[in-house]
């Protein structure tokens, strides 16, 4: 008996395999707090899903570990990319001039541009790192 399963083990996996050399030896097992209770074939069922639902995860990664090792052997690299692009450099360049020769509002320049607020702002803290 244990308070949670997580108590009992560090993994899925191993709390799976612990769970089976227990009923190997007869021996039952029981969660106060995760309702599970071996001895039953409820508790066993449920527990029983609990352990495919891990498999079915560690298939997700193995499959993702495949796809991602097969996109780099084809030189591909995921992810956003870093930076702003040339134009929208372009426009934070423009944005910035405006702002600081206090012609126009941050909302006037998002509308001339089209940009949000947030990224008008975004666009003067990226020239201040400049």
């Amino acid at each position: 008996m244990v308070w949670k399963l997580d108590r009992l083990g560090r993994s899925l996996q191993e709390l799976f395999t612990l769970i089976n050399d227990f009923q190997s030896k007869g021996i039952g097992f029981r969660s106060l707090n995760d309702a599970i209770d071996t001895t039953t074939a409820q508790g066993r069922l449920v527990f029983n899903l609990f352990a495919s639902l891990a498999e079915f995860g560690d298939l997700i990664r193995e499959r993702t570990k495949a796809g991602l090792a097969a996109a780099r052997a084809r030189k591909r690299i995921g992810g956003r990319p870093k930076g702003l692009t040339a134009e929208a450099q372009e426009k934070a360049r423009a944005v910035k001039s405006m702002y600081f020769i206090k012609t126009h509002t941050i909302l006037e320049i998002g509308r001339l541009f089209h940009l949000s607020r947030a990224t008008v702002y975004r666009y003067l803290a990226w020239q201040e790192e400049k």
